[in-house]
């Protein structure tokens, strides 16, 4: 993983967002020794909604599973 000062990434900005895409992670370090990680967000993930999980195997019923979202939802 690279480290550039904040004025080397300012100076090749274009440089150090290529190599965050290809490499994954780039850190870009301050003078007073902050540190920041710079990566890449693919198109497919900023489309993503924040309730797209995948599928989650259970023995639970879907009956029992509906009676406790709507019961959850009555608490409110």
């Amino acid at each position: 993983m690279r480290v550039f000062t904040c004025s080397e990434a300012r100076q090749k900005l274009k440089d150090v967002l290529d190599l965050a895409r290809k490499e994954g992670e780039v850190r870009i370090q301050r003078r007073n020794g902050a540190t920041f990680s710079l990566t890449a967000v693919s198109e497919h993930d900023e489309n993503k909604s924040p309730l797209d999980v995948g599928c989650v195997e259970t023995s639970i019923p879907r009956d029992e599973i509906v009676r406790a979202v709507r019961e959850g939802h009555e608490r409110v």
